[in-house]
């Protein structure tokens, strides 16, 4: 008898993470599709396109799970899971789900002038923030988008040394000041150790 199978369909600046976590609790019964993650910048692509890979895998999968927070699409993404009856890790955005929610929320009341980056969003600073708002063709976007920020603060998922250099680099750029925590996967290695239940 085949075991069952999960599709875990994930946005692609968590690709890295999803494909880590899935070697090292491993899931074998787990399989990861991902969708781009430019989409960040355009997240009113991201529930059509969830639905998309939902629907071209029923009948190959026994369960389908999301691995997306709310990513910006307002409540819009969480209409199609209710419709096509999936379900995915909680929260707004991946900054809570990698710090964890109670951290998370008591840093943003504490110190609302945060900006977050994650591993992913370090290593492609400056092709999703600096090109990708717009700030290296229209510098003055710079103070716009990022004056009511006083610090940065990265969300780590590994211990690299580039990479903690690349985001105090982001930081500077930005005229931010910098804080480092590391987390690991958070609430995101939760989400996927517990899909061992639907073996």
């Amino acid at each position: 008898m085949q075991s069952p199978r999960t599709l875990l369909i994930a946005c692609g600046a968590l690709g890295r993470e999803v494909v880590a976590l899935k070697d090292m609790l491993g899931l074998d019964q787990l399989d990861i599709t991902c969708l781009p993650a430019i989409w960040h910048n355009h997240p009113e692509r991201i529930p059509a396109g969830v639905r998309s890979k939902i629907r071209s895998a029923r009948g190959r999968y026994d369960h389908i799970l999301v691995a997306y927070a709310d990513c910006g699409t307002g409540g819009e993404l969480d209409r199609v899971l209710i419709d096509e009856g999936v379900d995915r890790i909680s929260g707004p955005h991946c900054y809570q789900f990698f710090m964890g929610t109670e951290e998370f929320t008591q840093l943003v009341e504490a110190e609302p002038t945060c900006f977050f980056l994650t591993d992913y969003l370090v290593r492609h600073f400056d092709r999703l923030i600096i090109k990708g708002l717009g700030i290296d063709r229209h510098p003055e976007l710079l103070a716009m988008y990022f004056g009511n920020y006083v610090k940065l603060v990265h969300i780590a998922q590994i211990e690299d040394a580039r990479l903690e250099a690349k985001a105090e680099a982001a930081a500077a750029r930005l005229g931010l000041a910098h804080e480092r925590r590391y987390r690991g996967y958070g609430e995101l290695a939760e989400f996927m150790e517990a899909t061992r239940g639907q073996e």
